[in-house]
């Protein structure tokens, strides 16, 4: 079976809403097409082992996907459409062509130590599937994350990602006392006091760290506000949402926010950044990237990533982590999102041959 094939069945199942139907079809392919262990977990995660001996790597990916524009609905499935070289459809660049070729290279690899393929649920949620399979023991020393890196030094290259930023999101509450507005002094105004946390987040610094030679920027930005109940009332709450990008070992100080008059901080979901600390497990997916891509105007190079992954979460759990997949800039999550089939051939072939051949650089 190509690429290709198992592409398109993949991204024909439904799994934006229940993740159970793509998740039958990895586990069942797993079962038929290899001689694996195979295991389904109880939150639906897929996970499958191979070989044995030293350090262990996995391959990892996720099967859910976000909500499909009308376009990309028909009937009961998903549209799945070829034309230029490339597959159309929900969940083509993210991140079903990447579980297809992980899962091809899985099955053909003659495996230099233990192999792992892991496809999770829930990462469009928050990392669900990814959290669960580490609080119950999921622990790899080493992972290629499938999530993009098209694209990203140059055209028509497929980069190793060791380091992306994480995402922060928190609620700002600013608390004051109802009054009349014809008295506004009677009362304590939540706008106002919302109003300098807003000032005090426009003054916060945001981090920047410096990986493979290019900075890594944090960010933080206030994108909601909501608060007041009438024209002629003086409010005593206001709300805004803060949205923080946040970069490895650095932090925003929010700290400070929350320490004005009449104000709560709430963590809502924090997505952790990710840094590859092993320099020789990312130089030598590198040099196997290069080595695929050798007919490529341009080398891959190491480069980082804008965007959380799931593995942020594996990091955090100890995880050597790096990201090399097919999805391109501004394709995942699109009313158009498409991947290329040259591009799915290649990743199948980078990871065939890390597994076949180490995935320590001198070990």
């Amino acid at each position: 079976m190509s690429v290709r094939e198992l592409t398109r069945d993949l991204v024909s199942i439904p799994s934006h809403q229940d993740e159970g139907a793509a998740g039958d079809y990895v586990e069942d392919w797993l079962r038929r097409e290899t001689d694996a262990n195979v295991t389904r977990d109880e939150v639906g995660n897929v996970i499958a082992r191979r070989g044995e001996g030293g350090a262990s790597l996995a391959l990892v990916g996720h099967h859910d996907v976000v909500a499909p524009a009308p376009s990309q609905l028909e009937g009961g499935g998903y549209v799945v459409d070829e034309r230029d070289g490339r597959l159309y459809g929900r969940g083509a660049a993210d991140m079903k062509g990447a579980v297809a070729a992980a899962m091809l290279a899985f099955q053909a690899a003659d495996p230099a130590g233990e192999l792992v393929f892991a496809s999770f649920v829930g990462e469009e949620v928050g990392g669900v599937g990814a959290r669960h399979a580490i609080e119950h023991d999921f622990a790899p020393d080493y992972a290629v994350v499938g999530e993009g890196s098209t694209n990203y030094s140059r055209l028509d290259v497929t980069d190793v990602a060791v380091a992306h930023r994480g995402r922060r999101g928190s609620t700002i509450t600013a608390r004051g006392t109802a009054a009349h507005a014809s008295e506004p002094d009677a009362g304590e105004n939540a706008i106002y006091r919302a109003v300098d946390a807003v000032d005090a987040i426009r003054n916060l610094e945001p981090p920047t760290v410096e990986v493979a030679g290019e900075p890594l920027e944090g960010h933080v930005t206030a994108t909601e506000i909501d608060g007041g109940s009438g024209i002629n009332v003086v409010p005593d709450s206001c709300t805004l949402t803060v949205d923080e990008r946040t970069v490895p070992g650095e932090r925003v100080d929010l700290e400070s926010v929350a320490a004005l008059p009449g104000v709560e901080w709430t963590v809502d979901q924090d997505l952790p950044p990710m840094r590859c600390e092993d320099d020789g497990f990312a130089e030598r997916v590198l040099e196997v990237a290069r080595a695929v891509q050798l007919d490529a105007s341009n080398p891959p190079e190491l480069v980082t990533k804008p965007h959380a992954t799931d593995a942020g979460w594996l990091a955090q759990a100890g995880t050597e982590c790096v990201v090399y997949g097919p999805s391109e800039p501004g394709e995942a999550h699109t009313a158009t999102e498409s991947v290329s089939i040259r591009v799915l051939e290649r990743c199948l072939e980078t990871y065939q041959r890390l597994a076949s051949t180490g995935w320590k650089r001198g070990g």
